[in-house]
């Protein structure tokens, strides 16, 4: 049997003008059933926001990606989440939204280390 496990991931994206549908990729969400694991890493290039747009509300930004690390890390920091399962919590936080930070489309993959290949997609698609 194989020590790999299905996962599933989407990007994190800030698009602060959607009328001119440019984006940052900001983070990265994954979850893996098998390991009950749901994870988010982010990662906001400032310079690269400020530069499609001078006025984005750089705060209100941050402030959302880190209310989806806490989202994936369960606890107080869930708020009404934190007695979800770790799929329902991946599947509401890649539901679309018309906010500034929405989810991309989710892709899938075999990793033996959820936490792992968090970091490692982080590195590849969004830094």
């Amino acid at each position: 049997m194989s020590d790999r496990h299905v996962y599933e991931y989407a990007l994190l994206r800030v698009v602060p003008r959607i009328e001119r549908g440019e984006c940052v990729n900001a983070g990265v969400l994954v979850y893996c059933r098998a390991r009950s694991y749901v994870g988010a890493r982010t990662h906001l290039d400032e310079g690269r926001l400020l530069a499609l747009d001078p006025r984005v509300d750089l705060p209100g930004v941050l402030a959302a990606l880190r209310a989806v690390e806490g989202v994936c890390a369960g606890g107080d920091a869930a708020g009404q989440a934190a007695g979800d399962d770790p799929g329902r919590r991946f599947r509401w936080l890649i539901a679309p939204r018309s906010t500034i930070v929405r989810p991309g489309p989710v892709h899938t993959g075999l990793t033996a280390d959820p936490a792992a290949e968090t970091e490692r997609l982080l590195d590849l698609l969004v830094r």
